[in-house]
C-alpha cells in the first residue's frame, strides 16, 4: 500500500524549500520532488527585504545565511544625460523586521542552507532528480507519478500538494489554471558577472539607466557578482542578444573582457500576471507557479516565501485538525490581492524605467528632475480572509523587537502565534480565553516591545504565524475578540 504523505511539495527552489522546512517543522509528513539533483549553481534572485529574512529566521536558516548577506545601499535612477530622477536610498542597521529592510545574496547560498535544514527534519523526504509527471486527486488525497532520469516511474500519495514549480508549473497545468495577465511582457538579457580585482571602479547600489535609447539597470550584486539587465528593443535578435561578443559590447561602457568572468548571460521574459485561481480542492500554488513579476522592485523570491509563510501553517492547522479546511480559502483570498499590489507598483516603476518614446521621456525627465522624488517600500495589507481589517491595525505587518536579553522575537516562538502585551495584562483573560491560546501553541510574551505597543497604541498584539497582525486590544473585551478569530475548529467545544 502507498504511503500517505500529509503534503506533497513539487519544486525544491527557494519557495518549495522554505515551504517544506516550514511543514516539517509544524510535525507534518512532507514528501518533495525536484527534477534536478541540487540547486540550480548560477545566480538568479538577488534581493531579500527585512520580512524574507525573517520568514527564514523562523525556518531555521537566517543563522546560515546571515554571514554571506550583502548590504544594499540604494536605487537610483538617472536619464540619458545622467540627472538624477529617483533616489531610493535603503538603511544599512537592523530595521523593524529584525533585519536588514533590504539585503543582497546568492541564491544558491540560500537553496543550499534551506535544503540542508531538510535534511535534518526525519519527517520530511527529498526525492532529488524525480520529475513529476502527473497528478490526480480524489476525496482523500493526491497520486503523484513521478519519473527518474532512468526512467523509472513511482507513485507517490499525499493529503495536499503544493506547486512550487516556478512559471511553466506542471501543477497548475494539471489544475487547469490560467494566468491573468497584468502587464505586457518585455524580453531584457541578463547578465551576471564575477568582477577580478583589476577593474574599474563599478558604481555602489543599483542604477536604472532610464535611457528611451537602450534602458539598463546595473546592480551591485554579493562579493566580487555584478549584475546588468538590458533591455531588448525592436530589431534585437533575442537568439543571439546574449552572444559573449554582444555582451561584451554593451557593457563596454563598464568593464572590458579583462575585468570579468560571465558567469550568466540569458534573455529573459520579464512577465507581469497572477494565476486565476491558488487552490483547486487538495492541490496549491506557491511563488512563481502562482504569481510573477517583473524585478525592478526586487520582490518576486519575497513575493514566494510570503506565500509559504501564510500556507504553510494553515496546511498544519488543517492536516491536524485543529481547522475546518475552509482556512485554506483564506490563502488565495489573503495573498493574491497582497502580492497583486506589489506587482502592479513594479509594473508602475518599470514603466518610468522602460520609456522608449522620446517625447515621453523627455516629458518624464522634466517632470522628475526638478526635484528627484525619494521613494518608499509599498506594504499593502492582506487581503479579506481570517484576520478583520476593520480591528485597528490588523491584517498588516508587525514588527519583530528586540527582547531586552538581545534575541529576536519570533526566536521565543518559531512560526507560532505569539500574544505581545504589557506586563500582567495576560494574567487577566478568562480560562477560556486562555485555553483559547493553550490549544492555539500561542506564546504570551509580557513586557517586551514596549515601543512599539506604544506606536500601536495598544496594549497588546496578537501575531500570526507568518508574522502578520490579528488584531491589537486595550481591555479584556477587546483581547478575547481577537482570541476568537484565532481558527481553532473545536474551541465551541472548549470550557467557558
Amino acid at each position: 500500500m502507498t504511503e500517505m504523505y500529509d503534503v506533497a511539495v513539487i519544486g525544491l527552489g527557494p519557495v518549495g524549500a522554505a515551504l517544506c522546512n516550514l511543514l516539517a517543522q509544524s510535525g507534518l509528513r512532507v514528501v518533495a520532488f525536484d527534477a534536478f539533483d541540487g540547486p540550480y549553481s548560477l545566480p538568479r534572485a538577488t534581493h531579500l527585504d527585512g520580512e524574507a529574512l525573517r520568514i527564514l529566521q523562523n525556518a531555521g536558516v537566517s543563522e546560515t545565511l546571515e554571514p554571506s548577506l550583502g548590504i544594499y545601499t540604494r536605487m537610483r535612477f538617472v536619464n540619458a544625460q545622467g540627472d538624477l530622477l529617483l533616489d531610493w536610498p535603503r538603511s544599512v542597521e537592523e530595521g523593524w523586521q529584525g533585519w536588514r529592510d533590504s539585503n543582497r545574496f546568492h541564491q544558491p547560498a540560500l537553496e543550499t542552507a534551506l535544503r540542508e535544514n531538510a535534511q535534518r527534519h526525519a519527517n520530511l523526504d527529498l526525492h532529488l532528480g524525480q520529475r513529476v509527471e502527473d497528478l490526480s486527486q480524489d476525496r482523500d488525497g493526491v497520486t503523484i507519478l513521478t519519473r527518474s532520469p532512468a526512467q523509472q516511474s513511482q507513485t507517490f500519495r499525499a493529503r495536499y500538494v503544493v506547486g512550487c514549480d516556478g512559471a511553466r508549473s506542471t501543477v497548475r497545468a494539471v489544475m487547469g489554471v490560467e494566468l491573468q495577465v497584468l502587464d505586457k511582457p518585455e524580453q531584457w538579457l541578463v547578465v551576471d558577472l564575477i568582477i577580478n580585482g583589476a577593474a574599474p571602479a563599478l558604481p555602489e547600489g543599483t542604477i536604472q539607466y532610464c535611457d528611451p535609447a537602450r534602458p539598463i539597470t546595473y546592480i551591485e550584486a554579493v562579493g566580487a557578482r555584478r549584475r546588468w539587465e538590458v533591455m531588448l528593443i525592436p530589431g534585437d535578435d533575442a537568439s543571439r542578444f546574449a552572444e559573449p561578443g554582444h555582451v561584451w559590447s554593451l557593457l563596454a561602457p563598464w568593464v572590458s573582457p579583462g575585468d570579468a568572468e560571465i558567469e550568466r548571460a540569458v534573455v529573459y521574459t520579464f512577465n507581469s500576471a497572477v494565476a486565476e485561481r491558488w487552490r483547486r480542492g487538495r492541490m496549491l500554488l506557491a511563488g512563481d507557479a502562482a504569481h510573477q513579476t517583473p524585478p525592478f522592485l526586487g520582490q518576486g523570491l519575497c513575493a514566494g516565501l510570503r506565500d509559504a509563510a501564510n500556507l504553510g501553517w494553515k496546511l498544519a492547522w488543517v492536516v491536524k485538525g485543529l481547522a475546518d479546511e475552509r482556512l485554506l480559502d483564506t490563502y488565495p483570498s489573503e495573498m493574491k490581492p497582497h502580492v497583486t499590489a506589489f506587482i502592479v507598483e513594479a509594473n508602475r516603476i518599470g514603466a518610468i524605467i522602460q520609456e522608449r518614446d522620446p517625447e515621453m521621456a523627455r516629458q518624464r525627465d522634466e517632470a522628475l528632475r526638478t526635484g528627484p522624488q525619494l521613494l518608499k517600500s509599498v506594504r499593502p495589507s492582506l487581503g479579506p480572509g481570517l484576520t478583520r481589517s476593520e480591528i485597528g491595525p490588523a491584517a498588516s505587518l508587525s514588527a519583530q523587537p528586540r527582547l531586552k536579553d538581545g534575541r529576536r522575537l519570533d526566536d521565543l516562538a518559531p512560526y507560532g502565534f505569539i500574544l505581545l502585551c504589557e506586563p500582567g495584562f495576560s494574567a487577566e483573560a478568562p480560562p477560556r480565553t486562555r485555553d483559547l491560546w493553550r490549544q492555539a501553541g500561542l506564546t504570551v510574551v509580557e513586557g517586551e516591545g514596549a515601543d512599539w505597543l506604544e506606536s500601536l497604541g495598544a496594549k497588546a498584539v496578537i501575531i500570526r504565524p507568518d508574522r502578520y497582525i490579528l488584531g491589537v486590544a486595550n481591555d479584556l473585551v477587546q483581547l478575547e475578540a481577537i482570541t476568537s478569530q484565532i481558527p481553532l475548529r473545536l474551541k465551541d467545544a472548549l470550557c467557558d
